[in-house]
């Protein structure tokens, strides 16, 4: 399992011939995570988008290869705003998984416990201006983009002592987040993993390419470690388990782009402008 680095990793864009290269001629699988990745981070989750163009992209793309977009979203939410029928939608973090002939669901024994924590957490931050609980079907959201500095440590301290009170469920974070999820081990690369070996992708024939920002994507690089490829958007260098890097979402959908003219064409093709 690889360990983060803060080595500098090499932008997938900017040696696109070399990415393709790392392929060694095995097709791709995509692996896709929505907020940060496909959208930019966004205040609150409703203003988080799809752009059309970005759309059809990720639909040209699914005609070429295997395409699954691995989100911390609800399943349904997110394949509302994906809205491409065909593709694997994996949500809460891999819990609730959907695709064709395909219908997986981790944990949904914990949704008591779930329930009794949301109750609690709205109670325990309403007088937290910003605070915002997102119920999931299987995880509760605590978004902190909107909380004032100095109020942000009494959220976490919320959550904590709500994750204590249940011992079924744990605590996870993120950008501007906390979450609590049921208290299995599950996460984003198991369910990556168990996707290969479902869809019947863990042959050698096939190269899983895994896309992501934040610090639940790292699950999916290291568990990808030595059979997969791992991207991380992010803008700067960071502690990271992938081998490449794309600087934001837009750089995101001209990979996307290229790398079906790619698949395509059979052979890689000049950089899109951005």
């Amino acid at each position: 399992m690889a360990d983060a680095s803060t080595t500098p990793v090499p932008s997938a864009l900017d040696r696109f011939d070399a990415f393709m290269a790392s392929l060694a001629g095995r097709k791709p699988a995509v692996f896709l995570d929505y907020d940060g990745t496909l959208t930019p981070i966004m205040p609150r989750p409703d203003l988080a988008v799809l752009d059309v163009a970005v759309r059809s992209g990720i639909e040209r793309l699914a005609g070429l290869c295997p395409v699954a977009v691995v989100s911390g979203r609800d399943l349904e939410d997110v394949a509302r705003l994906v809205a491409l029928p065909g593709l694997v939608y994996a949500g809460s973090h891999g819990f609730d998984i959907r695709g064709p002939d395909l219908r997986v669901q981790i944990g949904a024994e914990h949704g008591p416990a779930l329930d009794r924590a949301e109750a609690a957490l709205r109670q325990d931050l309403a007088g937290i201006d910003g605070a915002l609980v997102e119920r999931k079907r299987f995880a509760i959201a605590i978004h902190t983009r909107l909380v004032a500095p100095q109020s942000k440590p009494a959220v976490a301290d919320a959550v904590h002592r709500r994750a204590a009170a249940e011992e079924g469920l744990r605590v996870t974070g993120g950008k501007e987040i906390h979450e609590l999820r049921p208290n299995v081990p599950w996460d984003k690369g198991r369910a990556v993993l168990s996707l290969l070996d479902r869809l019947g992708l863990a042959g050698g024939a096939v190269r899983p390419v895994y896309i992501g920002d934040d610090e639940t994507d790292e699950d999916a690089f290291r568990a990808l470690a030595g059979r997969g490829t791992g991207i991380r958007v992010m803008d700067g260098p960071a502690p990271t388990a992938a081998e490449w890097r794309l600087r934001d979402p837009g750089e995101v959908a001209v990979f996307l782009a290229r790398l079906a003219d790619a698949l395509d064409l059979g052979r890689p093709v000049a950089t899109p402008a951005l």
